[in-house]
């Protein structure tokens, strides 16, 4: 099996070298309790496969000697000065030689036995593959009750929610991937978020994807493992929110305004009573608050996916783009100062009312059914207004 002996000072884009198909990529801070172990799996399998291949240690700074444990079963350590998962990662990959890149953590926990099963994937032109635990097989005490039950199942099902992801096994840290693909993705986070950043990614391109059974086995080191239960879970679900400006922004922010606009066109009337309950002007305001919410909300969305789209964090989204083409900076010029002229006119009528009534008490009642749908129309449509303005902003940073 080819391998480069001695550790690279730094992390330096690699370029393909000929005869290395494969390269396999392990992380590692201090885990001189299990690497010779990982190693000396995926070496066996990669004889028994006879795939011309590389094995890349990727190390964030170990003390406790996974760097001679390494160099002395032929493999290449690389050096990765930035701290994080994600860091670290990226460093290995960059290193890369083979056309194929198969990654797994340096814990004893993956079977690297079953990286044969990867690359056969990959030759039959799949871009990225995950492997699947719960399909393999999840080994007593390998996963925590909490995560195999609750963590891992809820997050993989938001992915495949949010991004239409085909995978069940949203987490699995072993996977494989084209190099050519790997860097169409333009990975930005550092930390453990990098894992889930590659698969939605991966979704969002529209990459040729597959799913293989691998094994789960109990974590080989005696000390506690890097993943924090609570602390990394949010940072995943913080990062599916946070990538998913449709259900973060979009989604709540229309069923806010679509409840907010029934409760305005329902009191608009008159009182209404449901049993021995009766919804008057102070529902409405309620109603007017929820349609401000929900606009401000969307307006985010918008904002968020396009500065997203711009800066590369997503791929250009077709349809939005589309959209932009019509709705221009002067489109929403002309939406918001007609919203605001009906709001200033429904506020002139509900004046000159008051002037009947020699601009004393009024019927609460009635004037703000007139009060409250005129302040709404100003706000939304000043909002309408500033988003235009922000929006061209936004352009003008593309150009």
């Amino acid at each position: 099996m080819p391998s480069t002996l001695g550790p690279d000072s730094n992390a330096q884009p690699a370029v393909l070298a000929e005869g290395i198909e494969l390269s396999v990529i392990m992380p590692c801070l201090n885990e001189a309790e299990t690497l010779e172990a990982c190693i000396r799996e995926a070496q066996q399998a990669l004889r028994d496969a006879q795939v011309s291949a590389e094995i890349i240690i990727a190390d964030n700074g170990s003390t406790d000697g996974s760097l001679a444990i390494a160099e002395r079963l032929g493999a290449r350590v690389v050096h990765v000065k930035a701290k994080g998962y994600g860091n670290a990662l990226m460093g290995g990959i960059a290193a890369a030689s083979g056309k194929y890149v198969v990654m797994g953590d340096a814990d004893d926990s993956y079977d690297f036995g079953d990286i044969p099963r990867f690359l056969k994937q990959l030759r039959e032109g799949a871009d990225f593959v995950m492997g699947n635990r719960f399909q393999g097989g999840i080994q007593p005490g390998a996963m925590p009750w909490l995560h195999r039950y609750l963590g891992n199942p809820i997050l993989s099902a938001l992915g495949r929610l949010f991004f239409r992801s085909p995978f069940s096994d949203f987490h699995c840290g072993l996977r494989a991937f084209t190099k050519a693909a790997y860097e169409r993705l333009e990975l930005r986070t550092t930390g453990m978020e990098f894992a889930s950043e590659m698969v939605v990614k991966a979704t969002l391109l529209k990459f040729a994807m597959a799913e293989v059974p691998t094994t789960l086995w109990p974590d080989g080191r005696k000390r506690a493992p890097h993943l924090r239960t609570w602390r990394d879970g949010w940072r995943h679900l913080r990062f599916l929110l946070l990538y998913s400006p449709r259900w973060l922004f979009l989604y709540p922010g229309m069923l806010l305004m679509l409840v907010g606009i029934v409760l305005e066109c329902w009191l608009l009337p008159s009182a209404k009573a449901v049993g021995r309950v009766t919804f008057d002007v102070h529902t409405m305001l309620y109603g007017a608050a929820f349609v401000l919410l929900g606009f401000q909300a969307v307006a985010f969305a918008i904002f968020t996916k396009r500065f997203a789209v711009l800066a590369g964090l997503f791929p250009p989204d077709p349809a939005l783009e589309k959209i932009f083409r019509y709705v221009s900076l002067e489109v929403g010029l002309l939406v918001g100062t007609v919203l605001m002229f009906v709001g200033l006119g429904l506020s002139v009528y509900a004046v000159t009312l008051w002037g009947t009534k020699h601009f004393g008490m009024l019927d609460y009642s009635q004037t703000m059914r007139l009060v409250i749908p005129a302040a709404l129309l100003l706000i939304v449509g000043a909002q309408t207004v500033f988003s235009s303005f922000f929006l061209s902003v936004l352009e003008l940073r593309r150009r």
